[in-house]
């Protein structure tokens, strides 16, 4: 009879130890969800969380279309200071529910936050649609970005967690770049709803936040089906739950492609183990002194694509309006090419991010940003364009500032620990739309209604300076994230330091 030796016995026992510590722990779920082929599956969660794009995109589209349209009389007879305000106020909701919603999504999770942020924006905007006056529509607005803030902190977290590594770069681009598909949306339903033929001035700009809110309302019912991060399941402890859904999603896929599928990859030892959520303390010690390097690449790039974006865009109509003669209700033919720009951008510059690399073409798409507007600028002041060939002109700029914003939430989004990921972008969405979007608006606002396009400029001068320097500091700092598993461009909290810490590519 065979008689196995010690040593043998040992490997068995490593074996099984192994494998149960594999189970127990979940420590190649990162690996399985990065290795999956891109299936129905992938495509049914960018519809149900990209969708938060489109939405901000509609209602910005809408209160930029309409900008005009809310000063006559028979409306809400509202000043272009007040407009200006009024989308100031949207951002500073945006703000502080990005801060409120990003930290409860590290607590409690990315589903619940997504549905929860959903559901704030479709009441607040059913709100906006039955304002009477300033007040109640600045505070509506107010709201509404609320919901949508926290949006951004919940969506971009679970986003970067599902979609596998190789091709994160250019989902993620996509998506956000989708808020221009909700921009055209909005655009278009303003010709329509404005028409003196089905609603007018009176009654089309109510009809517009109402369609909106009945948009969310079909996606909330797709959103139920979108699971919970795996990899957020594990640091909470849950790792029976994180092996089940991940176990759905990878049988799902085999089916759809008829084969198994193929072995994951090892990552390097790393694992996703059970931890309390970090104090605040301890997330500022993360962001100013493990990763500072990554800290200050994130923040000139938050602060001046938000500048760059909330300036020009929620002011655009009173632009057209009132240096180039365009009738309220025509607006939104000129956005619709502008927003065709803003979508094509990330499409088609989002591969090359995970091709190129990252630090390249952040570098890149903000410095591009930044000299096509102070030209456009430049044009403006001196009255070389009309009302087309500024909207072609604004598709050209943005067509590269989309790809460059959208990079912004990628690389905020990559570069920072699982356990702090959501608050991380709240917090850097919050420092840079505080101070690169609040302020926008109002100022460009005020600058417009001096009817002066030499001070018209001056914004867009700061606009042109602000992204340039991001390029500047993106190519020398920036993470070189592109097809790394997020475990190893960001270690979790209880890995330590490790080799990636500032200092490393």
């Amino acid at each position: 009879m065979y008689e196995p030796s010690c040593a043998s016995v040992k490997r068995v026992e490593m074996c099984i130890r192994a494998t149960l510590h594999r189970v127990v722990t979940g420590a190649d779920i990162p690996a399985r969800l990065d290795r999956l082929p891109w299936s129905r599956w992938h495509w049914r969660v960018v519809l149900a969380l990209g969708i938060a794009w489109v939405l901000d995109g509609l209602e910005v589209t809408i209160v930029g279309s309409i900008g005009s349209v809310l000063e006559r009389s028979d409306t809400l007879a509202l000043s272009a200071a007040q407009i200006g305000w009024t989308g100031s106020l949207y951002v500073g909701g945006a703000v502080v529910g990005a801060l409120v919603f990003g930290r409860l999504a590290d607590a409690l999770g990315r589903k619940r936050l997504f549905l929860l942020t959903l559901a704030v924006y479709m009441i607040a905007t059913v709100a906006t649609a039955l304002s009477t006056g300033f007040v109640s529509f600045a505070l509506c607005r107010f709201v509404t970005g609320i919901g949508i803030g926290g949006e951004y902190a919940a969506i971009n977290s679970a986003i970067d967690e599902l979609i596998p590594a190789r091709v994160r770069g250019r989902v993620n681009l996509a998506i956000n770049g989708s808020f221009w598909i909700g921009a055209a949306i909005g655009a278009l339903l303003s010709l329509v709803l404005l028409d003196a033929r089905v609603l007018g001035p009176q009654l089309g700009w109510r009809a517009g936040f109402l369609i909106g809110a009945a948009l969310a309302v079909a996606i909330l019912l797709v959103r139920r089906h979108v699971p919970e991060s795996p990899r957020w399941l594990l640091t909470h402890g849950r790792a029976e739950e994180a092996e089940r859904i991940v176990a759905q999603i990878e049988a799902s896929v085999s089916a759809e492609h008829g084969r198994p599928l193929e072995a994951p990859a090892a990552h390097a030892g790393i694992h996703l183990a059970r931890r309390h959520l970090p104090t605040l303390r301890e997330v500022a010690h993360v962001l100013m002194r493990r990763y500072r390097q990554r800290s200050a690449v994130v923040l000139a790039m938050m602060v001046s694509q938000a500048f760059f974006y909330n300036a020009i865009f929620f002011t655009y109509a009173l632009v057209l309006t009132r240096f180039y003669a365009v009738a309220d209700a025509q607006v939104g033919l000129y956005i619709v090419p502008f927003a065709i720009g803003n979508v094509f951008g990330p499409l088609l510059l989002g591969p090359l991010f995970d091709s190129i690399g990252r630090r390249r073409m952040i570098a890149a798409t903000y410095a591009l940003s930044g000299i096509t507007l102070a030209l456009t600028g430049i044009g403006f002041v001196l009255d070389v364009f009309d009302a087309t060939t500024l909207t072609l002109a604004w598709s050209v700029v943005f067509f590269f500032a989309s790809a460059a914003a959208s990079s912004a939430y990628l690389t905020v989004s990559e570069c920072f620990p699982l356990e702090m990921r959501a608050l991380a972008i709240a917090i850097f969405y919050v420092i840079g739309t505080g101070a690169g979007g609040f302020a926008a608006p109002a100022l460009f606002g005020v600058l417009i209604e001096t009817g002066s396009r030499a001070n018209v400029f001056v914004g867009y001068a700061i606009g042109a300076a602000l992204v340039l320097a991001a390029a500047v500091i993106a190519r020398r700092y920036a993470v070189d994230a592109e097809c790394r598993p997020l475990e190893h461009v960001a270690p979790p909290l209880g890995a330590g330091d490790g080799p990636d810490a500032d200092g490393a590519r």
